[in-house]
């Protein structure tokens, strides 16, 4: 999802946007399946390469995002909408075909950031949501009035990387006692007054927010569910393009590509068990931003394109 482009303004596209596109390699009677509509900025570009025998699958976790969708593509024969995670996508009979590319924009959106009922952000105060989709699961609110001190601690370590994981959590339960945590600006300013300013230009409660929405969406088990449903479905030579904005993301990527890539190494003092035989090919290495995309899209920093081609 990255940025999410919104064709109300043409000049937004989403990060790696033109990247992305070279690596899903589309052609005119592919089948190419977009994880995370977002708004379809990469969709709309998809479309524009498929011919009247392509096909184009969008799923989103956002009901949001999919009643766009609906509204750009539905009336086009050769796009497919289904509403759910790409943890999912092998589920989808439209899959079952087989696919030629898949594409997954990680994160969250910035129509989703820049809503303050979606209660992604510090800096619009809204309701301590964080769901993607708001009509399942349990929202951030809830998690932090429910779990125990240690639990809310890990979720920020394991998810955030916060440093300070265990004196946010016992603020938060300490504060909670008193009164509950329901707005985005109670938490935003509970952490900054809990653990001060430490990162030059990045708001103390950054890593907090990353953590709660991860844990609550559960992206990183969604994104390890996905990629192994994309490889599954992939035909030979489909291409498996991944775009993450944080390292836990693209760790898992980049180890999910180098492990159906390369052998592991061997142990001369053990038996080998069976013969590697390699799933993927690794497309290049790890694509940034270019600094005229950095300089038009501060976001943009912290992306990371990551290619793969299924082999036969």
């Amino acid at each position: 999802m990255g940025t999410g482009s919104d064709f109300t303004t043409p000049a937004h596209v989403p990060v790696l946007f033109a990247e992305a596109l070279h690596a899903l390699a589309v052609r005119p009677d592919g089948r190419y399946l977009d994880g995370t509509f977002g708004r379809g900025g990469h969709a709309r570009a998809v479309l524009e390469k498929l011919g009247p025998d392509g096909r184009l699958l969008l799923m989103d976790k956002d009901p949001d995002a999919i009643a766009v969708a609906h509204e750009r593509f539905g009336a086009d024969p050769r796009v497919a909408i289904r509403q759910a995670s790409f943890a999912t996508l092998a589920d989808w009979d439209e899959t079952v075909a087989g696919l030629d590319g898949v594409l997954l924009d990680l994160g969250v959106s910035s129509p989703q950031l820049d809503e303050a009922r979606r209660g992604f952000s510090f800096q619009h105060d809204g309701p301590l949501d964080m769901r993607m989709n708001p009509d399942t699961g349990q929202s951030a609110a809830d998690f932090l009035a429910q779990a125990d001190e240690k639990t809310i601690a890990d979720v920020l370590w394991l998810y955030g990387e916060e440093r300070m994981s265990r004196r946010i959590a016992r603020a938060i339960v300490v504060r909670r006692t008193e009164a509950a945590l329901t707005t985005t600006a109670q938490l935003a300013d509970l952490v900054a007054a809990t653990i001060g300013r430490r990162e030059p230009g990045k708001h103390p409660g950054t890593r907090t927010f990353q953590a709660l929405r991860i844990h609550v969406n559960s992206e990183l088990d969604d994104l390890r569910e996905g990629l192994d449903a994309a490889l599954e479905q992939l035909r030979p030579a489909g291409r498996l393009a991944v775009i993450s904005f944080h390292s836990l993301e693209d760790r898992i990527v980049k180890q999910f590509i180098a492990g159906h890539a390369r052998a592991p190494a061997g142990n001369r003092r053990l038996p080998e068990v069976a013969v590697f035989v390699p799933k993927l090919r690794a497309i290049g290495g790890a694509v940034m931003a270019s600094e005229e995309e950095l300089a038009r899209n501060p976001r943009a920093r912290s992306a990371v394109l990551r290619c793969a081609e299924k082999l036969a």
